[in-house]
């Protein structure tokens, strides 16, 4: 089981993670990567770095060949599969080990048992882990399906059996609603995971989602870690995670405990893996699935414990026992993480992409940024869209919480929409903070979904005030000496300019005039004394005597910047420069760039408003484009397999 060399079969910030402690433990890396990602982070750090493919995780990350042609020439004696793409592929782990090397995770027949939800939930009654009623028969007709759920009673969860990670998953509250479901969750799974198989289970309205991190070695030892409560979720993935479960009891944690280490040892597991369970408000459980890999949110786990996980799977791998007894597992403290994605709530948490412009984690005591991005980085559509986590470790869970607000507003991305605001509001709605969240606080906390909010009139004032000192400093680098005594400083009285500024689709009629301290910015019947300290990007600015920090990034007529949890891209219009305010109602376009899986309509179709004409696949979750009007399809401009670019002309449709 000796190697020296770990190939590193996955891509952003797990990638990194994985090769940071590898280095750290003196084992010489190699990672993979495609064209999108020529300029990751964990393409710099590694040791070596191989090309394997294109964009699209079929022709790279998801191609088992190239990865195990890129070990062998590189002579790597173990892969670490990270989590996604091929980490709980049993065909891979046996495969790595027919080649001679070591796969970094469980066995092939632990991750084939509990990668299938019906098989694993059938082995877990067998050994006695609670289980949530359902079905898990092999009759996967939609009548056979319709039948097991009446007798089960709705409302019930459709799963994808091979599943995880929120895809291939519908709640369903009435029959009527379940063919849909049935035939949107197989869709999704066969293009997820290669397996339309599903299962039905009773659905646990607002439990807690609570899991144990579990760690086996080879020579038979089984601990837990503690728990992590993931219950903020939304379309069933996570949002927020915490350990400990706020909620959790010492007698609790030791019977959740030894069901989960009972669950990995009834397949003879090894590495580290993760049990989930529902919690109810009762303080029943029940077995959910098993995470046969490294989860996303390991680390609030290694800040309460003091435990490197990798470093254990790294030992593990290498044949060594663990090192930590049941007895000596310490959980301290109190760590919450979030997940900063490239999508806009504000638009149905659309998956977002661009350039990375600027990007400057916090930093602090106590506080944790697993990030795979860097400045001048393009975000492609090809991924998952989590670019970075913000962890928070305090004494107690207040203190963690208020670390973790304050570092997600001091974690600044500009250059694309991110759910930094979101991420902040969660933080501070008064369920969270006061630790009552279950699975259904986002539901409740934005039955709308997240406001889109007009930026506050003050913000713009200081974006139009950060653009005039911009433009005045460029001036005044290309001029000769001039004393700051003179600066600002006129024998007749300053009119001030007129100026136009827009962010998103909102305009702003604003009139700013330079003072001896600064700007004053009128906006409406606003006025905004504004005074600017600081270097480009990080401002101080002081708003009609309010002191405020901003980071800002200046690009021609354009700012981007960052106040607390706010991020705004304001430009300046031009006079004769005509903006395209034209708008077609009937015309359909790619709401974010994606890959056509199903076309519903064709030319000549009749449609209503509502109606779904097509199918999109964007960073790993499918989305149904519907019809705005009702009207006659006039055109349709795309077709299956065919990838779009936001924007793209998809369905043109004729309104009558």
């Amino acid at each position: 089981m000796a190697f020296d060399t770990i190939l590193v079969a996955n891509r952003g910030e797990i990638a990194a993670r994985v090769i940071r402690t590898a280095q750290e433990l003196g084992l010489r890396t190699v990672a993979v990567y495609t064209n999108a990602d020529a300029h990751a982070p964990h393409v710099q750090m590694a040791d070596e770095a191989v090309l394997i493919g294109e964009g699209p995780v079929s022709e790279s990350y998801l191609n088992p060949d190239r990865i195990l042609d890129v070990a062998r020439d590189t002579g790597a004696g173990a892969i670490h599969p990270g989590y996604g793409f091929l980490s709980e592929n049993a065909e891979f782990a046996e495969a790595v080990q027919a080649a001679g090397m070591v796969f970094i995770g469980p066995t092939a027949d632990a991750i084939r048992i509990m990668g299938n939800k019906a098989e694993a939930k059938r082995l877990m009654i067998s050994v006695g882990v609670p289980c949530v009623p359902g079905y898990e028969g092999a009759d996967q007709s939609d009548a056979a399906l319709g039948q097991a759920a009446a007798e089960i009673g709705f409302p019930i969860m459709v799963k994808a059996a091979a599943g995880g990670g929120g895809r291939g998953m519908r709640l369903v509250f009435t029959a009527a609603e379940l063919p849909n479901a049935l035939a949107l969750a197989r869709s999704e799974a066969e293009n997820a995971f290669g397996s339309g198989e599903l299962i039905l289970e009773k659905a646990i309205i607002e439990p807690r989602h609570v899991e144990f991190q579990i760690f086996a070695d080879c020579h038979g030892y089984t601990v837990h870690l503690g728990e992590r409560d993931c219950s903020v979720q939304r379309r069933h993935q996570k949002v927020v995670e915490e350990a400990p479960c706020p909620v959790m009891a010492e007698d609790l944690r030791a019977r959740m405990g030894a069901a989960a280490v009972n669950a990995a040892q009834a397949v003879n597991y090894h590495g580290a893996g993760t049990v989930e369970f529902l919690l109810d408000a009762s303080g029943d459980y029940y077995f959910l699935e098993m995470n046969t890999r490294l989860q996303v949110e390991h680390p609030v786990t290694e800040m309460v414990t003091g435990q490197d996980l990798v470093a254990l799977q790294i030992m593990v791998a290498q044949g060594a026992p663990l090192p930590i007894s049941q007895d000596e597992v310490r959980i301290e403290g109190h760590a919450i993480e979030v997940r900063l994605y490239a999508e806009d709530p504000s638009n149905s948490y659309l998956p977002a992409t661009g350039r990375v412009d600027l990007w400057h984690p916090a930093r602090g005591q106590g506080v944790r940024v697993d990030a795979g991005i860097c400045e001048g980085q393009e975000v492609s559509p090809f991924y998952d869209p989590m670019l970075a986590k913000i962890i928070a470790h305090g004494s107690t869970r207040e203190a963690a919480r208020s670390r973790l607000v304050k570092a997600v507003k001091n974690t600044v991305l500009l250059g694309m929409t991110t759910n930094t605001a979101f991420l902040a509001d969660v933080l501070e709605q008064p369920e969270f903070a006061a630790a009552e969240a279950t699975t259904g606080l986002l539901e409740r906390s934005y039955p709308d979904g997240f406001p889109h909010e007009a930026p506050a009139r003050e913000h713009v004032a200081l974006a139009l005030a950060i653009l005039m000192q911009d433009e005045r400093e460029r001036a005044l680098s290309r001029a000769g000496f001039v004393s700051q005594d003179q600066l600002n400083w006129s024998s007749a009285r300053v009119l001030p300019r007129r100026v136009n500024l827009v962010t998103g689709e909102t305009e702003f009629a604003a009139a700013v005039s330079a003072t001896c301290s600064g700007w004053l910015v009128q906006i409406g019947e606003d006025m905004f004394d504004i005074w600017l300290t600081g270097e480009m990007p990080h401002l101080t600015a002081r708003i009609n005597g309010a002191r405020h920090r901003a980071v800002a990034q200046v690009s021609g007529d354009e700012v981007k910047f960052a106040i607390g949890a706010e991020r705004l891209a304001v430009r300046r219009l031009r006079a004769g420069v005509q903006e395209d305010s034209s708008e077609n109602s009937g015309n359909v376009t790619a709401p974010m760039p994606g890959l056509v899986l199903e076309m519903k309509v064709e030319p000549g179709d009749s449609v209503a408003s509502g109606d779904v004409l097509a199918v999109l696949e964007a960073m790993k979750m499918q989305h149904q484009i519907v019809a705005t009007v009702s009207g006659v399809v006039r055109a349709a401009h795309v077709t299956v397999g065919q990838q779009l670019a936001a924007g793209d002309m998809m369905i043109e449709i004729e309104e009558g």
